[in-house]
C-alpha cells in the first residue's frame, strides 16, 4: 500500500478555503458535554470543484451535527477530491435514514464516486475472514484483539492450509468462541480457491494474517472486494518466507531470537494498524497500487 499523503495538521480555518485539514475550535468540549450526541465518520470522492467543503458542512450542520475534524486530499493536476469527516450528531434529531438520505442527495449533486458513512455505535460490525498459515504470531493478536473489543469485526471463520492440531491455542480460542476453522490443504498445482471463496461470500473484507500462498487474479476479481495483506519481509530487499535470517544482527545486545521478535511484534502491530484504519475509512483507493491513507 503506497502511501500519496498523510493529512495530519490541526488548524483552525474558516470553511470554503484552501485546507488540508481543520478543527473547530471547542468541539471537543461540545462532544464530551453531552452524553446523546454519537460519532460519525464519512469519506466522500468526487470530481474537484468550488465549494465541496462548504457543501459538506451545512449538510452536517444544518442537522444539529458538529464537525471534530476534517481532511481533505486535491492531488495536484488530478481533477478529483478526497474528503475524511468525523462530526457528532443527535441520532434523534438526525436518524440514520435521513442522514443516507441527505448524503446521496449531496453525492448527486457532485456526480460523487464514493460516498461512505459509518456511525460506529450503532451499525454492524464488519463481517471477515482471516487467512493463515503455519505461523501464529499475527492471527492470535487479531484474534486477541478481536477478544478485548480493539476491532470492530465479526470473524466468520479462520481458513488455513496448515493443519492445528485439536490441542492447540488457536483450536481452544476458535471453539470456545465458536469460530469455524477450515483446513484447506494446497499444493502448487492446486490452490482450491473456490472452496476459498465459498467460504468467505458472507464477508466485507478479508485478512491474510501471514498467510503464505499467492492468491490469484482470478481470486481477486472473483471476490471484488478488499483484502488486508502484511508482507512477512515488510523490507522488500529480502525475498523469501524466512527474512529473519538474512539480516545480520542491529547491535552486541541482538541476536537471531530476538530480532525474530522484534520482526513479528513489528508484523503484528503493522496488521493491526491496517486493519484499524481501514474499519475507520481512513484507507481510499487512488490509483492503481495506491492509496490515500487519512
Amino acid at each position: 500500500m503506497n502511501l500519496i499523503r498523510r493529512v495530519s495538521a490541526t488548524l483552525p480555518h474558516p470553511i470554503g478555503f484552501a485546507f488540508r485539514s481543520f478543527r473547530f475550535p471547542g468541539d471537543s468540549l461540545v462532544s464530551s458535554s453531552s452524553s446523546t450526541l454519537t460519532h460519525g465518520v464519512h469519506v466522500f470522492q468526487c470530481p474537484d470543484a468550488v465549494g465541496i467543503v462548504a457543501k459538506l458542512s451545512d449538510c452536517i450542520a444544518s442537522r444539529g451535527g458538529n464537525i471534530l475534524g476534517a481532511d481533505v486530499f486535491v492531488p495536484e493536476n488530478k481533477n478529483v477530491f478526497y474528503s475524511r469527516s468525523e462530526f457528532i450528531f443527535d441520532p434523534v434529531k438526525w436518524p440514520r435514514e435521513q442522514m443516507d438520505e441527505d448524503f446521496v442527495r449531496l453525492s448527486k449533486m457532485f456526480n460523487a464516486m464514493r460516498s461512505v458513512i459509518r456511525v460506529p455505535d450503532r451499525d454492524s460490525r464488519y463481517n471477515i475472514a482471516v487467512l493463515a498459515s503455519k505461523q501464529d504470531h499475527c492471527l492470535v493478536d487479531l484474534l486477541h484483539g478481536w477478544q478485548d473489543g480493539r476491532l470492530p469485526v465479526d470473524i466468520t471463520c479462520v481458513i488455513s492450509n496448515h493443519e492445528r492440531g485439536a490441542n492447540t491455542h488457536v483450536i481452544r480460542f476458535l471453539e470456545r468462541h465458536g469460530i469455524p476453522y477450515h483446513h484447506i490443504h494446497t499444493t502448487m498445482q492446486n490452490k482450491r480457491e473456490g472452496e476459498i471463496l465459498e467460504l468467505v461470500q458472507n464477508t466485507q473484507f478479508l485478512v491474510l494474517a501471514r498467510y503464505m500462498q499467492i492468491l490469484s487474479g482470478d481470486f481477486l476479481k472473483s471476490y471484488g472486494k478488499d483484502i488486508i495483506n502484511i508482507h512477512h519481509g515488510l523490507l522488500p530487499s529480502f525475498k523469501g518466507g524466512n527474512p529473519s535470517k538474512q539480516v545480520e544482527r542491529v547491535s552486541h545486545r541482538d541476536n537471531m531470537q530476538s530480532f525474530v521478535q522484534k520482526s513479528e511484534n513489528l508484523e503484528k502491530q503493522c496488521l493491526a494498524k491496517a486493519m484499524k484504519s481501514y474499519c475507520e475509512l481512513r484507507v481510499l483507493p487512488y490509483e492503481q497500487n495506491r492509496t490515500v491513507v487519512f
